[in-house]
């Protein structure tokens, strides 16, 4: 029994450090990419819409008056098509009333893209 407990205490301690671990083995020589996500990283943002037009990203997202497009870190994974995340990292404490939230835009060279890149954007939509 002690075995028993001492087995299960090594596994409660070692499963947070291999929680992020990616064990690959390919002797064909393929490119792999693990984007590990921080546990600081704030979750990504429930966005109302989202497209691309006139050469931008154009996101609408829930506002209480002053949601800013600097409010916000956005990832971009380099896979085909681009994946997009945007993250809050600024919480709007304003207390206006904004039933419809605003639109941000991000033009492709803010996201480092080059024009018309195929990309999606990851964030669930509301």
């Amino acid at each position: 029994m002690r075995g028993l407990v001492k087995g299960l205490a090594a596994a409660v301690v070692a499963a947070p450090l291999l929680s992020a671990c990616v064990i690959y083995d390919s002797s064909a020589g393929e490119n792999v990419s693990v984007n590990v996500t921080r546990n600081d990283a704030p979750p990504a943002e429930a966005i109302r819409e989202a497209r691309f037009v006139d050469g931008a990203l154009v996101v609408r997202v829930d506002s209480n008056g002053c949601t800013q497009a600097s409010d916000f870190e956005v990832a971009v994974a380099d896979n085909t098509p681009v994946e997009i995340t945007l993250r809050r990292t600024k919480q709007d404490l304003c207390k206006a009333l904004v039933p419809n939230g605003v639109e941000l835009r991000w033009t492709y060279a803010d996201l480092g893209l080059d024009a018309g890149t195929p990309a999606r954007i990851l964030n669930p939509l509301k």
